[in-house]
């Protein structure tokens, strides 16, 4: 179930924020809920992420069949090869 909630922020804020929203092809709401999800997360370890890798969690969106091992090694392979 979605419920509404008011905000204030301050204007530029939000005119970056639906900027990156739309770079991104998200809504500004879909930024906020994740943002939210991301700090409300009971099971995380946030010890052991930085503050700016914390910012970028849910920015970014992968396939589905994203094999992050398969990817990582084809890096790696292509790096050093």
């Amino acid at each position: 179930m979605t419920t509404k909630l008011t905000l204030t922020v301050e204007e530029d804020v939000i005119k970056k924020a639906k900027s990156y929203a739309k770079q991104t092809g998200r809504s500004l709401s879909e930024l906020i809920e994740k943002y939210l999800e991301t700090l409300t997360e009971e099971h995380r370890e946030t010890k052991q992420i930085s503050p700016k890798l914390r910012k970028l969690v849910g920015a970014v969106k992968l396939p589905a069949d994203f094999d992050e091992k398969k990817e990582l090694n084809n890096y790696f392979e292509s790096k050093h090869l």
